[in-house]
Formats: structure tokens, C-alpha cells, sequence
């Protein structure tokens, strides 16, 4: 049995008659559920209907709740319509069918996109009665039988052939599904002679997914292209969109990259959860107690520029999150300048770079300053004017952090100075450059401990480090890792705080080893050193280390 209770069945009746747009409705079903008042008053409010209209509607409607109201038994028919996915997805249940119209019980009845799929999902009109998310939840539960069970190795590699009836838009849930639940950052959509290759980007390794039939790359793509609103007709040049997915109660911001190959449209999503950097702190992110305590130290600043680097993917945004998180704070201005802005933050004024509307970094950033700021954070330096203006405001009384793709911290230095900045800017701007690198944490569960072979690469790396005679740790694989051995990723850093000496060396032109010297014993430990300090704990391996740090420094 199913008893629902329809709360705003009139606005479809409405909508249904032609007496007000989807639109209309969307906003008024927002002002019911923040006023509470009946839906036929706000439209009424919103001058969309009159009241007449209104009532001549609400005796259908009293016939239209009566039926629903006294359902009985569901057609399990009506179940097989929909996977159990698609249901707990836009939080719907099939309640009657007649002719060609499915009446059905959702959450969000507003949701245009969720009805689109579900019409060609079943073939059917779809006709939406608002009912509390609560009671679609419980009806779902008493109808499935609800079992988890663990993936095992063959499971996750998922081949379709071209005989096999595939329903896209489930398969592309399923593709995405899987991504967020392997925790992959990254979904690569590939298309080949002879398949269509789905990858995951999972703790920075790109691990097979799925394997698919070639005839479904344009299915997928298309797909993918209607979720991001993106055209789907253009297929000769790339497209840039963005996708807000829901799954089991939270809401992942999904990028969506499409470029055109020899085989046809490949399409990267990067996976954001916007809920995950509001926890991150700097005591998280794996840095040393020495190069936290010196690194928080230069955060005390007033005035000055805060600089993280590294290649594309080492965390530089998640630290600079973390930095707003620790920062953010009511009697300061804290502004950024972003190209996207990845994540939200309450209390951050957050703002878009656009080239197409002239709104560059350079352009924003100069307006900022505008803005009586205290606190100012550019997304990245890519040019001489924005390293001006940026070192110009760190001169003048403001704290602004930024990031640089340079391989070490003082190569920081020399990018800007070779960015056409007087050496003096630089000297005496530039508070601390972080360079840091993300490395997979080995699984707790099952690491083991050896001695480094004499004749191995690992100890030719560790030999200008005391280190080479002692235990370290190496991946073995276990269920609780999916057999790989690691679990997670952390960062080695290397923190080089800008002091008189440094100062005084730059405004000399010292050349780079007596740079590095003074660094080395101002107190900056390296990436390398970092990185084998946290594998003698256990937290990772040398072979990681050796992956992100070794050819920056030997």
C-alpha cells in the first residue's frame, strides 16, 4: 500500500492547461516552500493566475487527489520502468498509468530535466504530484530489496557489446556512479577503433574503468552534452560545461571538458565535492610540524604575498582553500579572483575570471583593490600585468596569495623576476613560497616493511641521504585497498620563507646554489628530504616519492 498526499498538484493542473509556464512554476513552488503558503496563493501573489482561475481548478483538483490519495497496490510494472537508481535519483515512484500518461510522486516536481529522462526513459507523459521526499524514500525501500555488496576485481571492468540493449542515460549514471564511489577525481571518456575506453583518475593514477562498444561513444557524448547544456551539434571544436549531480544526499559539481580525437568526441569530468574543502585545515594537508609552524607563522602577516607552486594536480587549490578556512574570519575582506571558482565558501567574496566578457585576471584584481580588501586571493599568476598588480598590492598593505607552476619554491622567485619584475619587487614582497607534490598514502592494512636493496633505483635515490640502511615500506595490496596498496594521497612540501638574507642574496643576483645554501640553513627542508622523512614514518614509499620528487632534484 501507498498513501501520498499531493501538495502541489494544482500548479500542474495549471501548467497543464496552459495557464502558466514551467518557469512560473519553478518560482512559485520555491516561494511555497519558503513561505509555506498555499501554492495557489503565491501564483496568485506572483499576479500569474487570478483567483478565479484558481478555483475553477480546485474541484479537478480535489478529483485528482482522491485517486491518488486511494492507491492501493502499485503496478509492479510501473517499477520496471525505472531502475531503482533512477528512482532514488530524482527521488520519484510510479503511482498509475492512463493511456499515455504516468502519473508519478516526486520530491521536486519543478525538476524539467528529471521529467525529460523519465519521459524517454518510459515512453510515457510524465505527470508530477509533489509528495514529501520522506515518504518516496520509504515507498522505495518497501518495494526493493536493498543489499550491498563489495566489487570484487572482474566487476570493475565493464564491458557492453553491441547486441546488448544499453540505456544511455542509466549507463552514463553508471559511469559516474562508479567514478564518485571509487572516490576518482577525474572520468575520462575515451573513444577508440575498436571501444570506447572509460577511465578514473583515482589518488592521481588513471585505473580502466569500463570497456564499451564503439557505437556508443556518440550516445554517451550527447548525453553527457545535454546534462552541461552544451552543443551537441558542434563537434568540431571543445566545449567547456558544468553539471550539478546529486547522489545519496550530496551534490557533486561535475566539469565537463569535451575535445574532438581521430575516433570522435572524448569528454574529461572532473568530480568537485563542493561539501569536502569546507573541512580541510593546513593540519591535514600533511605538512611537517616544522614547515606548519613556519608556514603559519608567515599567514600572521599583515601585508605581503603568499605563494603555493607546483604542476597541475599537486593540490595547489586545496591548499589555498584551506588557507581561506583558516583565515576567514567576520572583521576581515577577504576577496578572490578565480578561473573557475571550484568551490564555494560562505563569508568569501568570490569572484569569476571571464576572457570573453574582458574580465581577466588582471582586470579583476585591479578592481578588487577597489574594494577595500584586506585579504586577497588570485587564482594564478599567468602574466606580467597580474604579477604586478598582485606584488604591488602585497606592497601596499594587504596580504595576497596566489599560485605560480614552478618546479621548487625558489624557482618562484626566478619566475617572477623573469615575468619582467625589478628583483627588489620580488625581494621584498614575497613573504613564502610553499612547493609542494602529492604522493599516494600506502593502506595501513597491509604495508610492509624491507630493507632498500644495494643495486635498486630507490637506494641510488636515497644516496646522498643518510637514509639508505633503514626500514621503509612497500605496498602489498589488500581488500581494503582494492589490491593496490594505497589508499589516499597526502602532500610533501618544502616551505621557503623569504628573510633578510634571502632578501639581500636576490637583490645581489647571487646565483641559484647559494640561493638554495642560504634556504637549506634559513631551516627549508626539501621535497625530496620531506618525502623521505614521511616514508620512514610508513605514510608512503620511496618509489612515490621518487615518482613526483626525483627529477626536480637530481
Amino acid at each position: 500500500m501507498l498513501t501520498v498526499a499531493p501538495k502541489s498538484l494544482i500548479g500542474n493542473i495549471l501548467l497543464e492547461k496552459g495557464a502558466i509556464s514551467q518557469q512560473q512554476l519553478r518560482e512559485a513552488l520555491n516561494n511555497h516552500r519558503q513561505t509555506d503558503q498555499p501554492l495557489g496563493q503565491v501564483l496568485v501573489d506572483l499576479g500569474y493566475v487570478t483567483k478565479k482561475q484558481v478555483s475553477q481548478y480546485l474541484d479537478y483538483q480535489e478529483q485528482m487527489e482522491e485517486e491518488v490519495i486511494h492507491i492501493q497496490e502499485i503496478d509492479k510494472a510501473l517499477l520496471k520502468l525505472f531502475s531503482e537508481q533512477i528512482l532514488r535519483r530524482y527521488k520519484i515512484f510510479p503511482l498509475f498509468k492512463k493511456g499515455n500518461k504516468l502519473t508519478v510522486a516526486m520530491a521536486e516536481p519543478a525538476n524539467v530535466i528529471a521529467i525529460d529522462d523519465l519521459k524517454v526513459i518510459s515512453n510515457l507523459d510524465i505527470v508530477p504530484v509533489e509528495v514529501q521526499e520522506q515518504i518516496i524514500e520509504l515507498a522505495i525501500d518497501l518495494y526493493y530489496d536493498i543489499t550491498k555488496r563489495e566489487v570484487n576485481d572482474k566487476e570493475q571492468r565493464l564491458v557492453i557489446t553491441d547486441e546488448e540493449e544499453v540505456p544511455i542515460i542509466q549507463l552514463v549514471y553508471q559511469i559516474i556512479d562508479r567514478a564518485i564511489d571509487q572516490g576518482a577525481s577525474d572520468i575520462h571518456i575515451e573513444p577508440q577503433e575498436k571501444r570506447v575506453r572509460i577511465r578514473y583518475r583515482i589518488d592521481g593514477m588513471l585505473i580502466l574503468g569500463m570497456e564499451l562498444a564503439p557505437t556508443l561513444d556518440k550516445a554517451i557524448i550527447s548525453r553527457i552534452k545535454i546534462m552541461s547544456q552544451l552543443n551537441i551539434a558542434e563537434k568540431r571544436v571543445p566545449q567547456d560545461g558544468r553539471i550539478q549531480y546529486g547522489k545519496q544526499s550530496r551534490n557533486f559539481d561535475l566539469r565537463v571538458s569535451t575535445m574532438p580525437t581521430v575516433y570522435g568526441e572524448k569528454a574529461v569530468i572532473r568530480i568537485l565535492n563542493p561539501e569536502s574543502i569546507k573541512k580541510y585545515q593546513l593540519a591535514q594537508l600533511g605538512f611537517s610540524a616544522y614547515n606548519l609552524k613556519s608556514f603559519q607563522k608567515c599567514l600572521r602577516a599583515t601585508s605581503g604575498m603568499v605563494l603555493i607552486t607546483g604542476p597541475t594536480g599537486c593540490g595547489k587549490t586545496t591548499t589555498l582553500y584551506a588557507i581561506l578556512n583558516e583565515l576567514n574570519l567576520e572583521d576581515r575582506n577577504f576577496s578572490t579572483i578565480e578561473d573557475p571558482v571550484e568551490y564555494r565558501l560562505e563569508g568569501i567574496n568570490q569572484t569569476q575570471v571571464n576572457t570573453k566578457t574582458g574580465m581577466t585576471f588582471a582586470v579583476g584584481l585591479r578592481a578588487l583593490l577597489r574594494q577595500d580588501p584586506d585579504i586577497i586571493m588570485v587564482g594564478e599568476i599567468r602574466d606580467r600585468e597580474t604579477a604586478e598588480i598582485a606584488v604591488t598590492a602585497a606592497g601596499t598593505g594587504h596580504l595576497v596569495f596566489s599560485t605560480l607552476h614552478t618546479n621548487d619554491a625558489l624557482g618562484a622567485l626566478d619566475r617572477l623576476i623573469h615575468m619582467g619584475l625589478e628583483i627588489f619587487q620580488v625581494a621584498s614582497s614575497v613573504l613564502v613560497v610553499v612547493a609542494q607534490r602529492l604522493v599516494r598514502k600506502l593502506c595501513p592494512y597491509c604495508k610492509e616493511g624491507y630493507l632498500v636493496e644495494t643495486k635498486s633505483p630507490e637506494y641510488a635515490f636515497l644516496q646522498s641521504t643518510p637514509w639508505q640502511d633503514h626500514i621503509f615500506y612497500k605496498a602489498k595490496g589488500c581488500v581494503h585497498c582494492n589490491f593496490i596498496g594505497y589508499r589516499g594521497r597526502m602532500a610533501i612540501q618544502e616551505v621557503l620563507q623569504v628573510n633578510g638574507n634571502i632578501r639581500k642574496l636576490l637583490v645581489e643576483r647571487a646565483p641559484s646554489g647559494e640561493l638554495k645554501k642560504a634556504a637549506l640553513q634559513g631551516g627549508m627542508t626539501t621535497l625530496k628530504t620531506d618525502g623521505i622523512e614521511k616514508a620512514l614514518q610508513g605514510l608512503t614509499s620511496i618509489p612515490e616519492v621518487m615518482r613526483v620528487a626525483y627529477s626536480d632534484e637530481e
